[in-house]
This record gives structure tokens, sequence and C-alpha cells, in this order.
């Protein structure tokens, strides 16, 4: 059984991050690190491997980002991930979701050695985009079912059943593997890397590849083959000062309602 879990780098989400000139991320300018979001994926496909632990099952965490983003890949084995693949190819830069997932698609078929693993996992989304699209376009590429947004998984034979809580709502879900499956943030505590799976990690292989090994155009991906673009960013207003409401013989519930409503809360 083959999982593979798809991570990004993404600039630090506690840094003061901004945009360049031609309005895409400055990944230059603040650190990066492995999406948060996306440790939840390789804990629970680490999770999956232990309960099916009599089957062969093989955990490649494949990223699609610029050198540094080898980093996000060795802390994915670092916790567990059995090898990783860093897609790494200068005119994959400005991509939009819909390119970002022909890169995916065809990324993962040959992680897979020419076929669709049993299972691509993912975060629920990017901290840097946070579109959470990608999976259901990745789905779409690969021709196999989506089952997206678990806050619990559970696998049996060749199915998935998951656990999709939502605001008033709680859904149960199957479906059989090859699928994509994104978990949420819900689904369990990630385990921290243990000082013997960052030794263990140093010896794990990490392949690197580029468009040409994927069979990919350069053409079709980038800024100019990308069907959404940012036209204009703008810097946060700065926070201003609260209203302090003092209460003054009772007045205080007065002045707050009619603040209230000068602001259409009530």
């Amino acid at each position: 059984m083959n999982v593979v879990v798809l991570v990004k780098y993404v600039p630090d989400a506690t840094a003061d991050r901004s945009f360049e000139p031609d309005n895409t991320v400055d990944r230059d300018g603040v650190d990066g690190l492995l999406s948060e979001l996306d440790e939840y994926a390789i804990e629970q496909a680490l999770r999956i491997k232990e309960e099916r632990g009599d089957e062969e099952i093989a955990v490649t965490a494949l990223t699609v980002g610029p050198d540094d983003a080898e980093d996000a890949l060795r802390k994915a084995l670092q916790i567990g991930a059995d090898s990783a693949v860093h897609i790494c190819d200068e005119a994959i830069a400005g991509s939009d979701a819909i390119a970002t997932s022909l890169v995916l698609a065809e990324a993962v078929k040959k992680a897979g050695d020419g076929t669709v693993p049993d299972l691509i996992m993912t975060g629920m989304a990017s901290t840097d985009g946070g579109m959470g699209v990608v999976p259901a376009m990745l789905a779409e590429r690969l021709g196999i079912p989506q089952v997206t947004l678990a806050s619990q998984v559970e696998t049996q034979g060749d199915r998935v059943h998951i656990r999709r809580d939502g605001d008033t709502a709680t859904e149960s879900i199957s479906a059989t593997m090859p699928l994509v499956l994104s978990v949420t943030d819900q689904s369990g505590e990630v385990r921290y890397p243990s000082f013997k799976g960052i030794m263990a990690a140093k010896k794990k292989p990490l392949k690197t590849w580029d468009l040409a090994d994927l069979g990919i155009d350069a053409s079709l991906v980038g800024p100019d083959a990308s069907r959404t673009t940012v036209e204009a960013t703008a810097a946060r207003a700065p926070r201003t000062t609260g209203e302090i409401v003092k209460d003054e013989e009772g007045s205080g519930a007065v002045a707050l309602a009619d603040f209230l409503t000068s602001k259409k809360f009530i």
C-alpha cells in the first residue's frame, strides 16, 4: 500500500508577511517551515500505517517548492515518513492552484511508479494561500474519489471511512481507494520528531524532480499559465484603540447598547 502525503513549505504565519511587487508572496523576507496543517496529514498517514501493521505500507512526503522547501520534507521524514520527493523548478513559481494541481497530479503518479497511489493525503488548506481547493482539483485530474475535511479517519480493507464535523451536523462518509483524503486540524494531535527519528531521517531517501522529469511543458505552469491572479494587495490597517464605556450610576448598559446599535451588531 502506497500513501503519498502532500506537504507545503510556507512562510511562518507568526512573522510579518508581505507581498512582492508582482503581488506574489514574499517568501525570502521571512523564515519558512512545514505548514502545520500538513502535519496533521502526516500524522494520520502514520496512524494508518501503525494500525495496519500487518501490511507493507510506504509513506512518501511530497512537496512542490524552491530549494528551501527541502526543510519541510526533512521534518516530514523526522516525524516518520519513509521517503520524500521534492519537485523543484523555477518555472513553477507563481503558479495558481489549477497549475499546481497539474504538477501534483503528475508527481504523485510518478511517485507511484506510473500508477495512482492508494492514498493521497493533504491538510485542509495551506496557511499561506488558504484556498483548500487543491485536493478536489487533484482528484479530478486523477479521476479518483475525494473525501475531504476529515476530523476522524479509519480504514478497512480498501475502504476509507471518515467523520466530517460541520457547524450544524456531522457526516459519515466512505469511499474506495485509490482516493484523495484531506484532514482537518481536529483529526488528532501531531507527534513530535524524536531523537531517533531525527537521526533516522538523515538516511531516508529524498528525490528531487523537475518539470522535465514529470513530462510537463513549462508553458503550462507559472503566472502566465495561471487562470487566477492577485490583481492588488494592501497592508491591513493597524488596530485602533478600543472605546471604553464607563458605567456612571448604571448608565453603562445603555451606553454599551447604543454602541452596539451604532455598529449594527444588534
